[in-house]
Formats: C-alpha cells, structure tokens, sequence
C-alpha cells in the first residue's frame, strides 16, 4: 500500500456535533472468523470499514467460505468446523489480528496453509502464538525471529494448560479458537485481564466457556451457530475524537452506538480522570457486549501516569494520549509499554520523532514516554511511518498547535478508519 497522500490539519475553536463510528475492529475480526465456521449465515450490521478487517474476510473467501458484502453490511455463509484447503498463501495485509488469531483456527484443520503480509506485518512477532498451537499438536514455520510468512500444518489438536507470558487478547483468542478444535479442555491463564471480545463472541455463537478472573477455559468439538447483529462503533476510534474534544473546553460531543466493554473503556476513565466530562447513556447489551451513547464536554486536562494493567488496557490509544500530553496541565507519563515498539510502526519511536518535530520536549524509553504539560506547539511536517493510529494521533495535536501541520502518508489511516480525516473535519469549529 501506498502511504504518499498528504493532508494538512488546521487549529481548530473547538469541536461539536455528533459522530456514528465504523465498528469495532476487534469485534468484527472475531465475528467474521467465529461466523465462517458456524452452521447457518451469520449477518453482520456495521462491520468495520477498515482495511485489517478486509483482510480477514479476503482470507475466509480463499478458505471456502461464502461471503457477500455491501459497505458495512456483511453476510457470511458457514462452514461448519471444516474449512477448504486454500488455493495460494492468504494474504493477511498489515493485520496482526488476522493472522495471529486466524491461525488457531487453521491449527485444527487438515490441510498446510501458508500466511503472508506486508512489510510491517513480516517483521511482527508471531512466536507467541507458534508456541502454544504448537504444543496443542499443529506444525508451525517461520521466517527467522517467528516472523511471517508462516506456514501451519494442521492437527487432530489436544487441549493444553497454558499461561500467557506477555498479555494479549489476539494471543488468548487464537488458542480459545484452536480450543474448539482439541480433545478435551483448553485452559487459559492471563498475568492480567485483557480485552474479552473472543470469549463473549464465542459465547454470542454458542460456545460455552467458563471464565474466573483471569482465567479462560474451552471445552473442544462444541459447534457453533449463526448470529445476526450490529457490530458497535469502535472505541479505539472514538479515543481521536475524545482527546480532540478534551483540548477545548467548549466542545460538545456525542457519540451514539459506541462499544463500552469495561475491558475497553478504561479509556473513559482515565480521561475523566484527565478532566474531561463524559457521560454515559441508553446502556444496553448486545450479544454480551455493552453499548450505549457518549455525551462529552471539554474541560481543562490535568496530567497523569499509565503503568502497569492501564498500560496494557490502553496500548491503542497511547499515540493519541501521548500526542494531547503537551497541551495537558501536568503532562503524561507513559511506562511500560514495551509492546509499542513491535507494532505497525515503532510508536515510541514515531511518537517521540513527531512531537520534537512539533517543538515538544520529551524524554524517551526503552517502554514508553515523559511528556511534560503547559507547551506549547507548531505545525510542523509530520510522518505517520505508515501508522494508522499515529497520522491520526497527530492529526488531532496539529487543532491546537500555531499553524498548519502536514500529516505524510495519511492513506494509513485506512487500516482501521478511512472515513477519519472528513469526518473529524465535519466536527470542527474555526
């Protein structure tokens, strides 16, 4: 993918009106996967407009299943447990998601497939996931380092034990998927709670599992069946228009249909804590999932820390957070956050690079960042690294910032939100 187009963010007043977000990506990737291998035809409202969650489905088409989509409506034809032998390598883009958790489905199938993606998806670690289907009986290769193109033979698997050693809910979600397929149960252990979509949707398309804490266990050769539902609006997408909301007092915002899964919307909490004013509205549940409308006004933001279980929770929205911390009374200190460096971009890196440039001092880490508060900012030419979350982290700095800032390569922000640049523009007020 081409990361060439430029777009230049001007200061903004303030920000008002209402935003519908795209669905949530991490719902729409396990949807679709869980919906390939029930019985019957799952339909999907709201699927995700992002390039990651296209990839997925791409996959699923070479791997038998029929599948019909018009914008974000999406069908899916179900296979049952059993998938076709793919005709070539499923290209899985610059989607992490996809291949790390398509995998513990392709683990229990009977046939070898090989996983490809692009540039940045070829460098990301995937031996946390070859270790544990692995020990479940599948036959994994790799490029040097456990990097992609992987290469999965699959298994009659067994169930395993297992405790994570780095917490993450892909990894979780890929063995829980490989579970369905073992004899006997698959147990799960996390060193802290991630984010739960994989049990609730398994549990959304029929599956029981029993969870405790931290803990996540499977029962194998349970089938599964078809769903209709609405995917909810991506939280990790509100957080731009959140934080671009928090640096004017006399924004006014809402946000209707928007995901509020506790395991996600520490977010909220934390930028409440920050000062700004949020509450929450029409609660409801869907499929497990919690939903329900945000109203936000600005107010002046303090400063804080995010270290340990609130590092883990919000590792997608730590670009944006970092990108509001100059504007913040008392700055934000990130730690922790070692995972940062091994995404589509090393975002401490770019984070750091990008906010110099604006004439931001920061000190940087090894896992994370030290912004201090009360600067003030320039527009400046900015590189996304062909990061979505930073050209859109950055996008929101460049509102208070004296000038104009250039976001470089602003078609990444395709990945997980096309429709960002025009919508935030919609929302402001000069």
């Amino acid at each position: 993918m081409a990361h060439e187009r430029s777009v230049t963010v001007h200061p903004a007043k303030n920000l008002i009106g209402s935003v519908r977000l795209p669905g949530d990506k991490s719902i729409s990737h396990r949807y679709a996967m869980l919906g390939a291998i029930a019985e019957g035809t799952t339909k999907l409202e709201n699927f995700s407009t992002g390039a990651d969650c296209a990839s997925t489905f791409a996959c699923l088409q070479a791997l038998g299943v029929e599948c019909g989509r018009n914008g974000a409506s999406v069908s899916i034809h179900g296979r049952g447990a059993k998938l076709q032998a793919p005709k070539m390598a499923l290209n899985c883009g610059n989607s992490g998601s996809t291949i790390r958790m398509l995998s513990g489905i392709l683990a229990g199938q009977e046939f070898t497939t090989e996983l490809t993606g692009d540039e940045s998806l070829s460098r990301r670690p995937m031996a946390r996931i070859i270790k544990p289907l692995e020990m479940m009986g599948t036959r994994i290769t790799s490029s040097d380092g456990g990097c992609p193109p992987l290469r999965i033979t699959g298994a009659r698997l067994k169930s395993i034990d297992y405790k994570l050693p780095v917490a993450s809910a892909q990894v979780k979600t890929s063995i829980l998927f490989a579970g369905l397929y073992a004899i006997g149960t698959t147990r799960i252990e996390e060193p802290i709670q991630t984010r739960d979509h994989g049990e609730l949707a398994l549990q959304a398309f029929g599956a029981q599992i029993d969870r405790r804490m931290r803990e996540v266990s499977i029962e194998g050769g349970q089938r599964l069946h078809a769903i209709e539902a609405v995917v909810p609006g991506d939280i990790s997408s509100a957080a731009f228009f959140l934080c671009a909301a928090g640096l004017f007092p006399d924004s006014k915002l809402s946000i209707p249909g928007l995901l509020l899964n506790p395991t996600r919307a520490q977010l909220l909490d934390f930028l409440i804590g920050l000062g700004l004013r949020i509450r929450m509205e029409e609660l409801q549940e869907q499929h497990g999932e919690l939903v329900g409308t945000l109203q936000v006004q600005g107010g002046e933001l303090k400063g804080a820390r995010v270290s340990g279980g609130d590092t883990a929770a919000l590792i997608d929205e730590i670009p944006v957070l970092a990108a509001i911390a100059p504007y913040t009374t008392e700055g934000i200190e990130i730690r922790d956050a070692q995972e940062l460096r091994v995404k589509e971009s090393d975002r401490i890196a770019s984070m750091a690079a990008n906010l110099r440039l604006m004439g931001a001092e920061v000190e940087e880490f090894e896992d994370g960042l030290r912004i201090p508060g009360k600067q003030k900012l320039h527009g400046a030419s900015i590189d996304s690294f062909g990061d979505h979350r930073i050209a859109m982290a950055f996008a929101v700095a460049g509102l208070k910032a004296d000038g104009e800032t250039q976001i470089k390569g602003a078609d990444a922000v395709v990945i997980s939100y096309p429709e960002f640049f025009p919508t935030l523009e919609s929302l402001l007020q000069r």
